[in-house]
């Protein structure tokens, strides 16, 4: 046992010598390597063992030292094998860790302040382990108490040291925030959105075109302005480098050009937002760094060569949709085609040699309607009862049927105002007053069905109820110029109400639209109670923002009123038939609610060209003329031919926003979380109990048609269910959901607690109701699917459950069914 300590000793402490000699030769090494082109591998394979090597002295030391305090009575206790054991593996994987990454922080190019105490509290511990190895030799099995004294000083101590380097180690790969951000006294800051990136318009092989390279270097401009102006612009140059205008870009800074065109790997630019953000080159140095789409961009942009026509930089170079609205002449009924929507959606099948197909099938079309309008599945008897109905218009009278059932439409179409609005349950500010909730108004206004007009005159014009979307989130902390709550309203009314898209605008002029930062500033203005200071990327320009609405043809604010007197002005001017960008905008909003994919996308970008301009503009007077009733539009999308053409697969989201989409039919999507959970809870088991309702309609009491058998869940605060399930944050503005499966989801279904506790209870229960397996396979299928099983599907079955199941053999039958696309999908 001596030889062994004594050999361990040795070992270890060469390998401390080796890290603490950085002018040695392993040192000398290992810095050539760090300097050429790509580190030696074997370099490279040692420094990435550091990870793993480093939560054994972790564990080991911490361990001995509880241990310890087991022993303070009699220092040859029976643990005391152990804790020896213990101490001399911790020292040697102490030691060890130190050297790795020492290793990996010389060949890998890391940096900054957190991996300078990481690195040096880690080899502090490493000496401090030697030490320790030292006085426990010298305790003479406890015959030395002055050792044995010393000994444990010196393992508590190293126990302590490891667990800090341990823990700026984390820092370094988690975060600094990785621990506190969970506590729930921790509001979290403000932090901008990383900008969307569509990457696969640009791939592939040949040239681009002059437009794609405005396109792309727009988006690289939009990145630069968003995260380097702050240190790179004409308001501060540091480092010589400017990035906001095409000549400097390419002259680069004090240590000359920044962009190798054509060659990513050898732009410093490039190498230097990949650092870490500790890193002291990483850029940008303050503030977040980019995202790995941002990072793509620019990386993509070098490798194309980094053009940047001239065009990039002139005016008018976007489209810029009409304001007012226009009135064209529908096209006289052919083919049996009435209703002006289909004869609209005719005349579009003709210039693109599309044939109109059969109609969806009954069963098809209900589960539809049902999904779309009030956000539940039809039930085995209403499945039979709209079979056998043979009005030759009961399609159009069952729609209507489910627009009167006022709380469920209300119940669901809260899924979408929510996100649209930002209104949630909980989150950051509600408790500190910095956010306010609007769902009583808003539950009200869709329940009564108030004519949009008069909704968006109280979202603008707000009262004490509706006042949330203006006021927004007052963030904690320092916040950016373009995040002040005045500047968030005058970017969320041009998201949601215009469909448009303020937000590079508001720091700067916008690169991807005509906007300008005054503009952005003079419309904010309008929700300030004092006077804006324009800011460009967070430098103020000494300069007051007017006070105007975009469109100065539809009204003009007076600059000297009050807070709420704007209010009044902004409201009457935008809601006025005259702004027939707001109805083409809500219009396209709810056809893509319904079918999958707006008339223009994407939605919030109303200048882009519509598929039909003729059948947008006809849906927004037409809506007009309406009253601006929102139920009166989506019956007439619902009950249109174009509705009931059966459903068209996408395999790729990215062709529902590209320039080359052909209308056909209702784009196939998923079922939304809200969806989802409540189909389970309807008729399995309630996903949700009564108590997680953060909002009851059946406080107002209107109707006994109020009564909820079960809780909605869009009434329900966003869990990690929900989540998984695509429910977005609600502190930014979300007006559309990825319907793409992803790795979360599948992983949340197939091994969550939610859906698995739901699905036990609910085996439970019909194991009680039902006891046969026969009936339990008919009565799954007809209630989740809406059919019979099919004789393959119900042999299967019965292999599986047998005529006297047990309840987890009925729960793995709900599983099974819930997973199918026929459940998952609206077809």
């Amino acid at each position: 046992m001596k030889y062994k300590r004594t050999t361990i000793f040795l070992v270890t402490a060469v390998v401390l010598l080796c890290v603490g000699l950085g002018d040695g030769l392993l040192a000398a090494g290992l810095q050539e390597a760090a300097e050429s082109t790509e580190p030696f591998w074997l370099w490279k394979f040692m420094g990435r063992l550091h990870p793993l090597a480093v939560h054994f002295p972790v564990s080991l030391l911490l361990f001995a030292a509880l241990l310890e305090l087991f022993t303070l009575r009699n220092f040859n206790h029976k643990l005391r094998p152990g804790i020896d054991l213990l101490v001399w593996a911790g020292v040697a994987g102490a030691v060890l860790a130190a050297g790795l990454g020492w290793i990996l922080a010389t060949v890998e190019d890391y940096g900054g302040s957190t991996l300078d105490v990481h690195q040096w509290t880690g080899i502090a511990t490493a000496i401090i382990g030697l030490l320790l190895i030292y006085f426990l030799k010298k305790t003479d099995e406890g015959r030395n108490l002055q050792a044995v004294k010393a000994f444990r000083s010196v393992l508590f101590v190293s126990a302590i040291g490891v667990s800090v380097a341990g823990h700026f180690g984390a820092s370094l790969t988690h975060g600094e925030d990785y621990l506190t951000s969970t506590f729930p006294w921790t509001e979290e800051e403000y932090a901008p959105e990383d900008l969307k990136v569509d990457l696969v318009a640009f791939e592939g092989e040949g040239d681009l075109s002059e437009q794609k390279q405005i396109e792309l270097v727009g988006k690289v401009r939009a990145v630069f302005a968003h995260n380097c102006y702050k240190c790179h612009s004409d308001a501060k140059i540091k480092g010589e480098l400017r990035l906001d205008e095409k000549e400097y870009v390419f002259t680069g800074g004090e240590s000359g050009p920044v962009i190798v065109p054509g060659e990513s790997g050898r732009s410093e630019l490039v190498r230097r937002i990949k650092l870490p953000k500790d890193h002291k080159e990483a850029m940008p140095s303050k503030g977040k760094v980019l995202s790995a789409d941002e990072i793509a961009l620019i990386s993509l942009w070098v490798d194309r060569g980094a053009p940047w026509p001239d065009a990039a930089s002139e005016v008018s170079e976007f489209r810029v949709a009409d304001l007012a609205p226009r009135r064209p002449n529908v096209p006289a009924p052919r083919d049996g085609l009435v209703q002006p929507i289909d004869i609209w959606v005719d005349e579009y099948f003709q210039d693109n040699s599309i044939s109109w197909k059969e109609p969806v099938d009954d069963k098809t079309y209900l589960r539809r309607i049902y999904l779309d309008i009030i956000g539940l599945l039809p039930s085995p008897e209403e499945y039979a009862a709209f079979q056998k109905d043979t009005r030759p218009d009961k399609r159009a009278a069952w729609v209507e049927t489910l627009l009167n059932r006022n709380d469920d439409y209300a119940t669901h179409w809260m899924t979408f105002w929510n996100d649209a609005l930002r209104n949630d349950y909980t989150g950051t500010g509600y408790i500190t007053k910095g956010r306010f909730a609007i769902t009583d108004w808003l539950y009200t206004s869709i329940r009564d069905n108030k004519p949009y007009d008069q909704f968006v005159k109280q979202l603008l014009n707000p009262t004490e109820e509706s006042k949330g979307f203006i006021e927004g989130i007052r963030w904690r902390g320092d916040v950016n110029a373009s995040q002040v709550t005045e500047m968030q309203a005058a970017q969320n009314v041009g998201q949601v109400i215009l469909g448009l898209n303020l937000k590079c605008a508001s720091c700067h002029d916008s690169f991807v639209s005509d906007w300008k930062l005054e503009e952005a500033y003079a419309f904010a203005n309008i929700f300030a109670d004092s006077t804006l200071e324009v800011s460009r990327c967070e430098k103020p320009i000494g300069k007051k923002a007017s006070t105007k609405i975009l469109w100065e043809e539809l009204g003009e604010i007076d600059s000297t009123a009050n807070r709420k007197e704007k209010l009044e002005q902004l409201a009457t001017y935008l809601v006025q038939p005259a702004n027939g960008r707001m109805y083409r905008t809500i219009v396209n909003r709810i056809w893509k609610q319904m079918m999958g994919r707006g008339l223009v996308e994407p939605a919030d970008e109303m200048d882009n060209i519509p598929w039909s301009q003729d059948l947008l503009d006809w849906m927004a007077t037409d809506f007009e003329d309406s009253g601006y009733d929102l139920k009166d539009l989506i019956f007439k999308i619902a009950t249109s031919q174009a509705y009931q053409q059966p459903s068209v697969g996408i395999d790729d989201p990215l062709l529902l926003t590209d320039d080359s989409f052909v209308f056909e039919g209702v784009v196939r999507r998923r079922l939304t979380a809200e969806q989802f959970s409540d189909g389970v809870s309807q008729y399995i088991y309630p996903i949700f109990e009564k108590e997680a309702l953060k909002y009851d309609p059946n406080e107002l009491a209107v109707s006994e048609e109020a009564s909820m058998p079960f809780a909605r869940a869009s009434l329900v605060a966003n869990t990690d269910f929900l989540k998984a399930l695509g429910r977005p944050n609600r502190e930014v503005v979300s007006t559309s959901r990825d319907s793409q499966a992803s790795l979360l989801q599948a992983l949340e279904l197939t091994n969550g607690e939610t859906l698995n506790e739901a699905l036990q209870e609910g085996a439970k229960q019909w194991k009680e109701k039902y006891e046969d397996g026969d009936i339990i396979i008919h009565e799954t299928y007809r209630k989740l699917l809406g059919r019979d099983p099919h004789q393959s599907e119900f042999n299967v079955a019965m292999e599986v459950l047998g005529e006297d199941p047990p309840p987890e053999a009925i729960q793995d039958l709900f599983w099974a069914v819930l997973l199918l696309p026929e459940f998952q999908l609206i077809y």
